[in-house]
C-alpha cells in the first residue's frame, strides 16, 4: 500500500552526482543562541557580547561557529544519514559569512563518493553540504561521509567511488569576516592575554574542566538542530544494535569539546575550517567529556596583520582527564576512551 510517509534513503538509494534540496529552512535566533549556550556554556567574548563584538568590526555578537554547523548539518539528516549507522568523518569545510541572529540558512547536498562495505548490509556515503543564508551567500561548505545500511541487500552494488579530500584547507582559501579590526580587541573582557605569537606548533594543552553529558540535554540539543536519526532517539531501535542503547550526537561531544577549549584557546574567537574528524569511540549519556588540544599549525592570513590562523587538533575523552594526553595506542588504534579527534583552524588576534 502506497505510503505518504518517508523512511529515510538507505545505501541503495543514493546516485553518484544526486543533488538534494533538504527541507524546512531555519531561522536562526537569540533563542537558539540562549539555549545552546545553556546546553554548552561557550565563553568567547566574540560570541557573547555585542559590545565586544562590534569593537572588533561585527554587525553584533554573531552566532557561534558550531551553532551555525549544527543548523546546517541537521537539515541533512533525514535525507542522507537517517539510516545511518555511524557518521565518520568530515573534511574541507570552510565557514563563510558571519550568522546573526534573524539569519534564515536551508542546505543542499551533492553525493561525491559511495562505496559498499564488505559485509553487503552497508556502504558509505559521502556528500559535500553547502549552507546559506537569505541572501543566497555561502555560510557553510563541508564535506562528510556516513555509513549508511542497506534495506534491500540483494540490491546492485554501485562502483566504487571515494573522493579525494584535502587533508587541511588552506589558508589563502580561508574566508576573513569583511572589516575586521583588531585594534579593539579588549584581552582582559576575552579573559587571557594568550596571543597568536604566543601558541607553538606542537603545543598540547590540557583544557582540564569536565562537563558530564545528561540524556534529556543531548536530547533537547539534538532535537534543536532538527536532527532526526534513529540512532539518538529511538531505544526501542537501540535495542537491535550491538551497544542496546541510543548513541550520542557527534556534534554535541564537538561543541562540548569547544566550550570545554576555552581553558587556554581563550582567543581563539572565531571557526573558519573544518579540516577532519574522527568520531573514534562512540558516547553515551552520563559520561564526563574532558578534552585536550594540540597546534598543529600556525598560518599568517594574507593582507591581514591583526589576525593569524591556528591549526587545532582537539581531542575529546570520556571519563578520563587529560593530563597525560591520550589518543592512540601502540597498536595505532585510539584509545577507547577517545570520543572525538577533531581537525579545525581558528582565527585569533596577534595583539
Amino acid at each position: 500500500m502506497a505510503t505518504k510517509t518517508n523512511p529515510g534513503n538507505y545505501f541503495e538509494d543514493f546516485e553518484l552526482g544526486q543533488e538534494i534540496f533538504h527541507a524546512t529552512p531555519r531561522t536562526i535566533t537569540e533563542g537558539d543562541v540562549a539555549l545552546y549556550t545553556a546546553l554548552y556554556g561557550p565563553r568567547f567574548a566574540v560570541q557573547s557580547a555585542d559590545t565586544f563584538a562590534m569593537d572588533i568590526g561585527f554587525e553584533a555578537a554573531p552566532i557561534d561557529d558550531m551553532l551555525v554547523f549544527h543548523m546546517v548539518f541537521g537539515k541533512t539528516v533525514p535525507d542522507v544519514s537517517l539510516n545511518a549507522v555511524a557518521n565518520l568523518g568530515y573534511a574541507a569545510g570552510r565557514f563563510g559569512v558571519p550568522v546573526y541572529p534573524g539569519d534564515t540558512v536551508s542546505t543542499k547536498s551533492k553525493v561525491i563518493g559511495l562505496k559498499e562495505n564488505s559485509n553487503g548490509k552497508t556502504g558509505v556515503v559521502y556528500v559535500n553540504s553547502v549552507g546559506t543564508n537569505q541572501r543566497d551567500e555561502v555560510v557553510l561548505d563541508y564535506c562528510r561521509w556516513v555509513m549508511v545500511k542497506k534495506n534491500d541487500l540483494d540490491a546492485p552494488t554501485p562502483e566504487a567511488s571515494v573522493p579525494e579530500l584535502p587533508k587541511a584547507v588552506e589558508a589563502d582559501t580561508l574566508f576573513v569576516p569583511e572589516g575586521l579590526d583588531m585594534s579593539g580587541y579588549n584581552f582582559d573582557l576575552a579573559g587571557a592575554k594568550h596571543t597568536w605569537g604566543d601558541y607553538e606548533v606542537g603545543e598540547k594543552i590540557d583544557h582540564v574542566d569536565g562537563m558530564t553529558i545528561e540524556e534529556a540535554e543531548h536530547q533537547m540539543a539534538t532535537r534543536l538542530y532538527q536532527n532526526t536519526a534513529k540512532v539518538h532517539f529511538d531505544q526501542l531501535a537501540a535495542t537491535g544494535n550491538r551497544f542496546g542503547r541510543r548513541l550520542i550526537y557527534g556534534g554535541h561531544i564537538i561543541s562540548l569539546a569547544r566550550g570545554l577549549s576555552f581553558n587556554g584557546l581563550e582567543n581563539a574567537f572565531k571557526i573558519v575550517a573544518i579540516n577532519g574528524g574522527a568520531h573514534a569511540n562512540p558516547t553515551f549519556a552520563d559520561k564526563t567529556v574532558f578534552a585536550w588540544s594540540e597546534v598543529l599549525d600556525k598560518m599568517e592570513l594574507p593582507g591581514n596583520d591583526g589576525l593569524g590562523a591556528l591549526r587545532l587538533r582537539t581531542v575529546a575523552t570520556t571519563d578520563k582527564p587529560c593530563a597525560d594526553f591520550p589518543l592512540k595506542g601502540e597498536d595505532g588504534k585510539y584509545d577507547p576512551n577517545v570520543v572525538l579527534d577533531f581537525d579545525y583552524t581558528v582565527l585569533v588576534p596577534k595583539g
